[in-house]
């Protein structure tokens, strides 16, 4: 029977990883290429990272990527604190990956014990311009993950801030829609006022979907 490699190198790693959110960061960045043949493509997948807005895109699937996130769940025990603050690292280092692995501890942390949001969470590390793909995966993961829609008056200050805030609460509303909900009413008059890229797109389509009777 053959090792699966994934299993080898999380067995190597020491326990002491888990004490530190930056060595964290540097274990998940080796595993992501462990036993991922299609890396044979990487000049291609960093082209698509670099023109999609990610800092790399190494093409682990997502069957790894939540492998990796059962481990490092697992592994920091009660001291979930440290993956909150991976998750800041991260989202900064913004690798398609990173982005893709802090969605799903965004959506698998208790956050009750933390004392924390997701949503806040989100709302903290996103930069002024993100790539639609990059919000959409967090959004998505958090709602698959039964977390509960942000309130009113959470996506109404979204609506009234920076753009990217904005963008965000169309995504949220338009997930939200998608599976049957009504988050959305209500707040037309809020959702009119984020400012969407000109011309037809998504933001744009979404945005007429919302406030369309």
């Amino acid at each position: 029977m053959v090792d699966d490699p994934l299993d080898v190198f999380f067995d190597s790693v020491s326990s002491r990883t888990h004490t530190s959110p930056r060595r964290l960061v540097r274990t998940v960045r080796a595993a992501y290429p462990i036993g991922v043949p299609a890396l044979i493509l990487k000049s291609s997948t960093d082209r698509y990272g670099a023109a999609a807005g990610y800092a790399f895109h190494l093409g682990t699937p997502d069957v790894n990527l939540r492998r990796i996130t059962s481990w490092l769940i697992t592994n920091a025990g009660a001291k979930q604190e440290n993956l909150i603050k991976l998750i800041g690292l991260l989202w900064k280092r913004h690798g398609r990956e990173d982005v893709a692995l802090a969605a799903l501890l965004l959506a698998n942390l208790d956050h009750n014990h933390l004392g924390t949001n997701p949503w806040d969470e989100l709302e903290k590390h996103i930069s002024r311009k993100e790539p639609a793909e990059a919000l959409l995966l967090s959004i998505e993961e958090i709602l698959r993950a039964g977390k509960q829609m942000p309130d009113k008056d959470k996506i109404r200050s979204w609506c009234q801030g920076k753009a990217i805030y904005g963008h965000l609460a169309l995504m949220v509303l338009h997930a939200d829609s998608v599976r049957g909900g009504r988050s959305s009413e209500g707040l037309e008059a809020d959702i009119q006022a984020v400012n969407v890229p000109p011309g037809d797109s998504l933001l744009g389509r979404i945005k007429a979907r919302l406030v369309t009777p």
